[in-house]
């Protein structure tokens, strides 16, 4: 199973996650990361690397969304292979609840 960005991850971005991957999994969008789940490797090494606690194993339970929202869009989004500045105001949207609706427009 692949690893999932979650909604934690929106508007906070801080891509530590993006530096440790070993196989250039990650896709950007002007709001989020997403994983790449044909090109996860399933090695974990992302997750605790997630200041913002949004990665998760596809196997937990309720991730299932997630890992149709990353296969709906890892095709769409750039790839990211090295961190970048995360948004100015990131640490403001850690732990902001609802946050994907308000940016994407549904709550998914």
């Amino acid at each position: 199973m692949t690893y999932v960005v979650t909604e934690n991850c929106v508007r906070c971005t801080y891509m530590d996650c993006v530096d440790v991957c070993p196989v250039d999994c990650f896709r950007a969008s002007d709001f989020m990361l997403v994983i790449d789940p044909d090109e996860c490797i399933d090695c974990a090494v992302c997750e605790p690397e997630c200041p913002a606690n949004a990665i998760h194993s596809g196997d937990e339970p309720g991730m299932e969304r997630w890992v149709a929202f990353a296969a709906e869009h890892a095709g769409e989004w750039p790839e990211i292979t090295a961190k970048a500045e995360p948004p100015m105001d990131a640490d403001a949207w850690n732990g902001v609840e609802g946050k994907f609706a308000a940016v994407f427009g549904s709550a998914r």
